[in-house]
């Protein structure tokens, strides 16, 4: 038995260290005596920082994770949250995670600590707001598929109408202004209707390999011309090493245009636009039948206003825009081609400090 329990202790250890849940086990003391790598990655400390340290050190500002833990604790029995706890990170955002916490006994019985189990929710948020998405968008569908059919023909004839009068009325007589403005604006109504159908109308997906530096410092270029009347630096920090994914060139390159153009348009007078791609392994696209590959992310920052923390979660919401100009579908066009991508795009803003997209597709190849 003695031979077998330094292999069944490197058994244990191999397992942990392949966990995806984060694993920290404290004493009595609430000092912390292991630190599995995925709960390096949830909390963002090395194990050499996180070990021998006081629980209370690394999560102080976690009440209720620390509260949960102490419980558990305390009572001797494994207890788990009913709902997702807010994770404090060292240079990272909050984290959503699950938390479940179960006393920790040794060989005669004696409680000796307690293990802490934290589990990643972030990716069923996005899932769950990608389903909200859809079924929004399923709604639009019906929707756009009435207005096409009963605006589309009325616009016709009104513009036409207005075109012909035009054509009658002497060039000097007033009444041409309000001609072109019912064309002007048949046009635009005509377009909104347009990018409706854009946003819900079955187009396939053309899939290929896409290289995206290439797209990213192409819409980086055209951008630079865009606004004439701000100042705008344009920084890229591109992987070279990235390779080719699969995707649709024309649809990825409207993405990060979307993106791109309303980043320029957040900065009022004078700012920086951060655009950053990198190979994100710590997360992995996991599809039934295929081996899992990592992800590519592709983060544009901007350093302007900030989105109001009200509506951070109205910006991906048809028809919803803080501009003066627009229709409110840019976006959620981006949501679409992202859902097609079978990626994830994610915002992170805060009044006075900027916003930041991020966009997630798999690495897989064409």
């Amino acid at each position: 038995m003695k031979n077998r329990e330094p292999k069944d202790r490197a058994l244990y250890m191999r397992v942990l260290e392949n966990m995806e849940e984060a694993v920290v086990a404290i004493d009595n003391d609430e000092r912390i005596v292991l630190f599995n790598p995925a709960a390096q990655i949830c909390t963002g400390y090395s194990e050499r920082q996180a070990l021998k340290r006081l629980l209370g050190d690394l999560f102080g500002s976690s009440a209720d994770l620390l509260r949960l833990v102490r419980s558990a604790l305390s009572s001797g029995r494994s207890i788990t949250s009913h709902e997702d706890i807010m994770l404090s990170r060292s240079g990272a955002t909050p984290l959503p995670v699950g938390v479940s916490a179960s006393p920790l006994f040794n060989d005669d019985g004696e409680q000796e600590g307690a293990v802490l189990i934290l589990r990643d929710h972030s990716q069923i948020r996005e899932l769950e707001e990608t389903v909200r998405q859809a079924d929004r968008l399923a709604m639009l569908g019906t929707l756009a598929a009435g207005l096409a059919h009963e605006i589309k023909n009325p616009l016709g004839g009104i513009k036409g109408a207005a075109q012909l009068l035009n054509l009658e009325l002497p060039p000097e007589n007033p009444l041409r202004e309000y001609t072109r403005v019912m064309t002007r604006e048949v046009n635009r109504v005509n377009d909104l209707i347009e990018e409706l159908l854009d946003l819900t109308r079955p187009r396939p997906t053309q899939f290929g390999e896409v290289n995206l530096s290439r797209i990213l410092a192409d819409q980086v270029l055209l951008q630079k011309q865009s606004h004439p009347d701000k100042q705008i630096s344009y920084q890229l920090q591109l992987d070279p090493s990235i390779p080719t994914i699969r995707g649709d060139e024309a649809l990825l390159s409207r993405l990060f245009l979307n993106l791109l153009k309303n980043a320029g348009e957040a900065i009022e007078s004078k700012g920086l636009i951060t655009v950053t791609s990198r190979i994100a392994g710590q997360y992995l696209f996991n599809k039934p039948g295929e081996r899992p590959v990592p992800m590519v992310t592709v983060e544009i920052q901007d350093n302007g206003p900030g989105i109001p923390e009200d509506q951070i979660d109205r910006i991906f919401t048809p028809f919803f825009t803080t501009k003066t100009r627009g229709c409110g579908l840019g976006l959620a066009i981006c949501q679409k081609i992202i859902n097609e991508h079978q990626g994830s795009l994610r915002v992170n803003s805060r009044p006075d400090q900027g916003t930041t997209f991020t966009i997630s597709l798999p690495l897989k190849r064409g």
